[in-house]
């Protein structure tokens, strides 16, 4: 059973379709009690990140989220859902975020006029570091992207992947220990996807 955080910025119906259709049952909640107590959870997440934690802070989930991450279960972060775990995000003019991972999440700025922001659709993940949720995925294999932000790891040991666009290479796919997190959009990337979500359900770190 997969636990799927609401905070009222999430993707949560095409994530919950992507599970049911690799046989995962799920449970949504924005209930603390059930994230303390959750075998596996997903945190998926569109929109802004200042709403997004005053979502989170006035639904009781932010030590909720910490106690379970720092209790050791597994745990995937998606998109926003990535970006907040971070310490601090640029966006809407700077917003302090749950300090999971050590870094900042930044604004695009394409050095290519043609490359238009936010980054919307299919782009490449290269492998920078083994990870058992990309095991039986090729290195740059194509997975979904849209996003305008972008996540800044402060150490370089919690890069598993990374993207080039706008004429940067970001971390696409971060974390350490049960935690994970990846930029690009698994339950919209096709059969490369399902793979990922499949090896979050058999991942025991």
């Amino acid at each position: 059973m997969i636990t799927l955080i609401d905070y009222k910025a999430g993707n949560l119906r095409s994530v919950q379709l992507a599970l049911e259709a690799i046989g995962e049952k799920t449970r949504i909640t924005t209930d603390p009690d059930e994230v303390c107590r959750a075998e596996r959870i997903l945190f998926p997440g569109v929109g802004a990140a200042r709403s997004a934690m005053g979502h989170l802070r006035s639904l009781g989930l932010l030590e909720s989220i910490r106690e379970a991450v720092c209790g050791g279960t597994p745990f995937l972060g998606i998109c926003l859902g990535l970006q907040i775990l971070l310490d601090f995000s640029e966006e809407d003019g700077g917003t302090e975020t749950l300090g999971l991972i050590s870094g900042k999440v930044v604004r695009f700025q394409p050095t290519d006029p043609r490359e238009k922001v936010p980054q919307i659709g299919w782009n490449q993940l290269r492998i920078e570091r083994p990870h058992p949720l990309l095991g039986g995925i090729a290195d740059e294999s194509d997975f979904y992207f849209v996003h305008t932000y972008y996540p800044v790891p402060a150490n370089a040991e919690d890069r598993f992947g990374s993207t080039e666009y706008g004429g940067v290479r970001f971390a696409s796919m971060i974390g350490r220990e049960n935690l994970v997190a990846t930029q690009f959009h698994p339950e919209k990337s096709g059969s490369v996807g399902l793979k990922l979500l499949r090896n979050f359900v058999l991942w025991n770190p």
